[in-house]
């Protein structure tokens, strides 16, 4: 029988029962996601992307739809460019997303809408999404165990040769940028803009090729080699410091560009004169330069040397994360200076995990890198009932027979479990390297990935 056409149907109300069936995950995370705390937090950083973004201006992409947007992206670990092509093939992820019929935002869209939220809000997120999972009985907020791991910055491997390197193709960059400003002022000093990429570029080469030589004169050509990288450098530095005056001086339609120039440069010459220093103390003094003090990059300056006493890597390059699990949920992260400083965060964690559950846990525990000699004193003003870290260092016989007994080992074998729940969010949300540039990217990074791992838990 011939008919003229299909019954009329709304293709959404059929969904969220598809959605149901291809991935029950989304449907509970959309339940979740309705919460109007959630959406007002993001909202507040949303609006501040200009100064009236809330009152003027064509419509923009719905608030509501970049949270959703970008909760999918850290869902599955994909990229902004990955995320815009899914959604916009997935019937379940537009009705997830609230994009419906409308066009998907473009990559490089949602990638700046994202920068707009502050570290501060995700971390209230995360604490929102904490206590949503209490509300569901998903924790109940009796354990809290604690760990440290490292996620990586996207850096080279450093040495004091790339990084003087570094440093003198940033300003560079800056020099060549700002000629068409300043060429006519500068036009009579000699070499102002010359690029000494090429000198860098040959005597790296260099470097590379002394490394499989032998002889005892190899030190003494590698000192040569580092001489002349030095010298570059520095010359670099006296053309950049002779710019930015130049530029200090620009006025009318090309100011706003002179200062941008200018804050590139000052940004980039304190980190720049850290890596000479520290490149003559180790070249030519012969010394070492502690951990703490070492730049290993003129991109991601905040990058620390994060060095391991066990199997894997010797030395991580990142900063060490430590997290608190309960029942599945990571209640909170922290981004400390070095591996020493797990050792005073047993008292944030105690403090914050009050805060969102309301009452202390029953059983604290954690491994011995976050022992501390105040730690008995700190649970036991907390209300603390367990405590169980191993001790380091000297340990008493009193210790060691507490530490043998059937109670304490079954407790602290609980503790283990943080271990598989560190490397799934490594693994699954992109916590192994982050992506994401400077200290900001790199506290939002973690906080969107711990957030996606929660409420998929």
């Amino acid at each position: 029988m011939l008919i003229d056409h299909y019954p009329y149907e709304d293709v959404f109300v059929r969904v969220p029962e598809l959605a149901n069936q291809t991935d029950p995950v989304l449907r509970q995370l959309d339940r979740l996601l309705d919460d109007d705390i959630l959406y007002i937090q993001v909202r507040a950083d949303l609006g501040k992307r200009y100064p009236l973004t809330l009152v003027h201006g064509r419509h923009s992409t719905p608030g509501e739809a970049i949270l959703r947007l970008l909760v999918v992206k850290h869902l599955y670990n994909w990229s902004y460019r990955e995320t815009e092509q899914r959604v916009g093939e997935s019937l379940v992820l537009r009705w997830y997303c609230r994009i419906y019929f409308q066009a998907v935002p473009d990559f490089s869209t949602l990638q700046r809408w994202s920068h707009t939220i502050r570290p501060e809000t995700l971390h209230a997120l995360n604490d929102r999404v904490v206590t949503l999972a209490g509300q569901a009985k998903v924790t109940q907020g009796r354990k809290l165990r604690i760990d440290g791991t490292v996620m990586e910055t996207t850096i080279h491997h450093p040495t004091d040769s790339s990084l003087l390197a570094d440093g003198v193709r940033v300003l560079s960059r800056a020099i060549r940028r700002s000629k068409p400003l300043v060429g006519e002022q500068l036009a009579g000093v000699r070499d102002a803009f010359r690029s000494r990429m090429r000198t860098m570029r040959r005597r790296l080469q260099t470097l590379h090729r002394l490394r499989r030589r032998l002889g005892e004169d190899k030190a003494e050509q590698r000192k040569g080699v580092y001489v002349t990288l030095l010298a570059a450098t520095e010359a670099t530095i006296q053309q950049a410091e002779q710019i930015r005056d130049a530029l200090r001086a620009i006025g009318g339609e090309g100011k706003a560009q002179a200062e941008r120039l200018i804050s590139q440069i000052d940004q980039a010459l304190p980190l720049i004169q850290q890596v000479i220093r520290q490149a003559r103390q180790r070249v030519f003094d012969g010394k070492k330069v502690p951990a703490k003090e070492k730049i290993v990059s003129i991109f991601e300056p905040h990058t620390r040397i994060i060095p391991w006493h066990k199997g894997g890597a010797a030395v991580e390059f990142g900063r060490l994360v430590v997290d608190e699990v309960e029942g599945g949920i990571v209640s909170r992260v922290a981004v400390l200076e070095d591996k020493t400083a797990e050792q005073g965060q047993l008292e944030p964690a105690l403090a914050h995990h009050q805060q969102v559950s309301g009452r202390p846990p029953r059983l604290v525990t954690a491994d011995r890198g976050v022992h501390a000699a105040d730690n008995e004193r700190v649970v036991q003003e907390a209300g603390v009932e367990h405590l169980v870290i191993p001790r380091s260092g000297m340990v008493s016989e009193a210790q060691r027979a507490r530490e043998r007994a059937r109670s304490w080992r079954r407790r602290y074998r609980w503790r283990a479990g943080i271990e598989g729940r560190l490397s799934s969010v490594r693994r699954d949300y992109g916590l192994r390297r982050c992506p994401d540039h400077g200290e900001a990217g790199f506290l939002r990074h973690l906080g969107w990935g711990v957030i996606a791992s929660n409420l998929r838990a």
